[in-house]
Parts: structure tokens; C-alpha cells; sequence
């Protein structure tokens, strides 16, 4: 797919939606990480990024660059907006930034080698879209002609949790572009304290513009081994219309490393911009908080709540009233199958709760309740020792894998909508209040052939019913090779 549309050099977008968010525990999880929740408003903090470079005379079509496994999230998040990426590009597994920008640099520079990329983070706040634009502008002047931006936000109080950029020499971009002095890695709160009264430190937003063919010319002067394993990805790997898979052999040889590290702190070529865009890293609950409007005591919550002789309370409810009474200072999410409590200081600690469920094995700290699949949906609804219970929805025209099971029988019903299933040699169109049995080893697949959601419900009866045990003969969305792996669900 040519990317290239207008004279350069054009801005693509390239937003980088591969992280796991595990201190928003419980609400952002492994398999629906914090890009994906709606935190502010209606849409996700992925789409949100999105609509503020969906400007068309400004920008080019975003490139998204995501973990395979949230592609199908991403795309119908997109979708929901009408926006088409003009590249998606799946990583295999995470990387850290500097892979997933030589990604997208060596996908743009097919096309258009002049292109500047605006990288922007999907799980950031950024309150002023207009100041962005301002910003992405003035970082254009400098990035076509050969600087690496990055973009610096006011430090308005001493931070250990983000980095700085200490401002150089004021360049001729820009009222409020400096060459870089130095990059500073998260202080501890003395020296960020000192930062903030002498001036001329900004927070590292995370953002940066540069030339697709200049990113790449650094990366082999300063990381040639992270650039070379991408070369090899990219060019072993597929490109379908528009959606590039890298070589997941050659990919898992490129060093986990930030773009900060491999680049940005040894090129001679740095440019800071700094404005304040109403930029924040929601990398915790307490980061959160800061952002919710609050009443005269300082609480804030979502969902239905009634507080009580209660102050700096941060409330975030599902579908049960929280009521709490003589508290002070705590984190309090509620959602349909965790509980978190904690104090606010006590943010940074829940990744602490998140390793011993995933050392105990406990889905809780992958899956949410509800889980979402490229075919649609499924909700746990009941379980037993040796039983449990689904409420199940494929979109329209979706289907599930041809599977079998080695431990578990299944009993599917019908409630809404008219299902075609395969089960063995036969082929049985199901209706509402129409249902089959599925015995153990059954080769067995659901397919919805119309055009509104097939809603059904599932009891599995075996000695063992962990989502591993799905055996994929075919699958239209590529994951027969997982069949091993805990895919959660049909």
C-alpha cells in the first residue's frame, strides 16, 4: 500500500500501542491494557490519540504499531471512529520502543524516505490538541532538516517518576526549540526539586518527530544490531494489504531497549520543543487520580458512589454501588471479578499484586470477566469444579475455530440470532431455544451467517476446563499455531 500522497515531507502518525498498563490493575489488563480503556470519555485512550491527528491537511493515515494479539482490538477501536491506519504493523512480541520505531521508519521509508514520523505513546493524556499541532509544526521545521525531536512538557513540581531533558543552545525552528543539553534519567526527588528551581528542565513526554531515513541512519550508527534484526523481520515477514507481520524468528533476536537508550542520548542531533500540550503518563492509579475533577474534600470517583466523612478518595465503580465511610487518601476499583484497595502512595506497588497472580497462575491478571475475541465476546457466567458457564456473542459474519477439546464436553444454546455450527460430519443451522451437544473430542465450529450479533449460551462439563485445552484445526484468524498456548477461548 503507498503511503505517500502529497509532496513531502508528510507527517505520518506512528502510534505505539504495545504496552500492558499493570499498575491500572484491575481495570487494564495483559489482554486489554490501559490503550484500550475508556478512562476520560467515550473513547479509549487509543482512540483519542487518534482523533487528535486525524487532521487530514496536517497528517498523513496513522501507522499503528501494536502487539499481534490486540490487533483485532485495535482495529475495530479504529473502526468505530472511522479512521483506516494507512499501516498496521504487528509485532510478534514486545521490543520496547526502538524496535517498534525502526518498524515503522522501515515501512514509511518504502515510499517516502522523507516522511517525518510524529511517535506518539497511545496511553498518554494530552489535554490541548491544538497546542500539539503547534508543536508537531514547529518539530517539523527542524526534523526536515535533519534533527531528532523530542518534545518537552513544564515541569510544574519535582517528579521521580518521569524523565527530563535540561535545555541547550535556543535554534532558529522555533520560539521554544532548544538543542538538547542532556537527558536525565528519572531523578530522585532532591535532584528533581533542584531541577524545578533552576529552570530549563522539562518533563520527557515520550514524543518525537523525526526523518524516516534519518532515524534509521542513527540506529545503524548507534544500535546496528537492533536495526539489523528489523531489516530481517520486516523483509521475512508479510505485508497484506496494509498489515505488516515481521518475521517473529528474527524479531526475537532484537534487543529490549528504548529508543531514548539506543538513540536519543547519543546522537548529536537532538532538538528539544517544549509547550505545554496538558501533557501526563497515566502510569498509575495516583497519576490518574491527579487528573479527575474533584469536590470540596478532594475525592473523586466514577461510577455509582456515595461518600461519607470521606477525603482524597479515588473512586472508580462498574456496575455495583461503592459506598464507602471514614476514609482518607485511598484508591478504590471495583470491577467484576477484582477488588483493589490501597493507599494512594502505594500506586507504583499494585505491579507487586499483578506478579503473584501471574506467579499463581490466576486468569484475573490477563482477562477480564468479559473477554473480547476477534469473533466477538464471551463473559463467564458460572463455575464449578468440573463446570462452567458462558455467555457467548459472535458478530456478524465472524466464526469461531474448527476445534476439538481433549477434556470437556459442551452444551450450546441458542438465545438470540441463527447460528450455522459444524459438528463432525454435519452441518445444523440453530435458531433461538435451539440447542446441541458437543461430546469430548467432537470436531465442532460456529459460524454466524447474518447480520446482527448470534448471542448463545455454553455449559462445559469435563475433569478439566482451562482455556488451553482447544485443539485449532482451522482458523481464520491465524491462530492455529497457538494451539498450546492460553488463548482464552474458542
Amino acid at each position: 500500500m503507498s503511503l505517500s500522497t502529497l509532496n513531502s515531507p508528510n507527517i505520518y502518525p506512528v502510534i505505539l500501542c504495545g504496552g500492558s498498563g499493570s499498575r491500572l490493575w484491575p481495570l487494564s489488563r495483559e489482554e486489554r491494557p490501559k490503550q484500550f480503556q475508556q478512562l476520560f470519555s467515550e473513547y479509549s485512550m487509543l482512540q483519542e490519540t487518534v482523533k487528535r491527528v486525524s487532521d487530514s491537511d496536517v497528517f498523513q493515515a496513522p501507522v499503528i504499531v501494536t502487539d499481534k494479539k490486540f490487533w483485532f482490538i485495535g482495529s475495530d477501536q479504529l473502526a468505530d471512529i472511522g479512521v483506516e491506519p494507512g499501516l498496521t504493523i504487528l509485532e510478534p512480541q514486545r521490543r520496547n520502543t526502538a524496535a517498534a520505531i525502526a518498524l515503522a521508519a522501515l515501512a514509511i521509508e518504502v515510499d517516502d524516505p522523507e516522511g517525518l514520523m510524529l511517535v506518539l505513546p497511545s496511553d498518554h493524556l494530552i489535554r490541548n490538541s491544538k497546542a500539539l499541532h503547534i508543536a508537531a509544526q514547529m518539530g517539523a521545521r527542524a526534523a526536515a532538516h535533519g534533527s531528532l525531536v523530542t518534545f518537552g512538557t513544564p515541569a510544574n513540581r519535582p517528579e521521580i517518576g518521569y524523565g527530563y531533558i535540561r535545555q541547550g543552545k535556543k535554534l532558529a525552528y522555533g520560539l521554544t526549540c532548544f538543542e538538547v543539553d542532556a537527558f536525565i534519567e528519572k531523578p530522585d526527588l532532591n535532584t528533581a526539586g533542584e531541577m524545578l528551581e533552576t529552570g530549563g528542565h522539562f518533563w520527557n513526554s515520550g514524543i518525537f518527530m523525526f526523518k524516516a531515513k534519518k532515524i534509521l541512519d542513527e540506529l545503524q550508527k548507534y544500535a546496528p544490531d537492533i536495526l539489523e534484526h528489523c531489516v530481517e523481520a520486516f523483509q521475512t515477514g508479510s505485508n497484506e494489504n496494509g498489515v505488516i507481520k515481521p518475521s517473529a524468528e528474527a524479531f526475537s533476536r532484537v534487543p529490549y531497549i528504548s529508543i531514548d537508550h539506543a538513540v536519543m542520548e547519543k546522537t548529536k542531533d537532538a532538538v528539544v520543543v517544549t509547550i505545554d500540550i496538558g501533557w501526563k503518563d497515566i502510569g498509575s492509579w495516583q497519576s490518574l487520580a491527579e487528573c479527575m475533577d474533584t469536590d470540596d474534600a478532594g475525592n473523586a470517583a466514577i461510577g455509582d458512589t456515595i461518600m461519607v466523612d470521606c477525603s482524597g478518595l479515588h473512586v472508580h465503580g462498574s456496575d455495583r454501588l461503592i459506598a464507602a465511610v471514614g476514609l482518607d487518601n485511598l484508591v478504590i476499583v471495583d470491577t467484576a471479578d477484582a477488588l483493589l484497595v490501597m493507599r494512594k502512595e502505594c500506586s507504583q506497588d499494585v505491579r507487586k499484586v499483578v506478579a503473584q497472580l501471574k506467579h499463581e497462575d490466576r486468569e484475573v491478571a490477563k482477562l477480564h470477566r468479559k473477554v473480547y475475541r476477534p469473533w466477538g465476546s464471551y463473559e463467564g457466567v458460572h463455575w464449578g469444579l468440573q463446570h462452567q458457564v458462558k455467555h457467548i456473542v459472535v458478530a456478524p459474519g465472524e466464526k469461531l475455530s474448527l476445534q476439538y477439546h481433549h477434556h470437556r464436553s459442551e452444551h450450546w444454546t441458542i438465545v438470540r440470532g441463527v447460528a450455522e455450527v459444524t459438528l463432525d460430519d454435519d452441518v445444523l443451522i440453530l435458531k433461538p431455544d435451539e440447542s446441541v451437544y458437543i461430546p469430548l473430542g467432537a470436531v465442532h465450529r460456529i459460524y454466524n451467517p447474518g447480520t446482527a450479533p448470534v448471542h448463545l449460551i455454553e455449559v462445559q462439563v469435563g475433569t478439566y476446563l482451562g482455556e488451553d485445552d482447544i485443539v485449532r484445526l482451522e482458523d481464520i484468524y491465524g491462530r492455529v499455531e497457538d494451539t498450546s498456548a492460553p488463548l482464552a477461548a474458542e
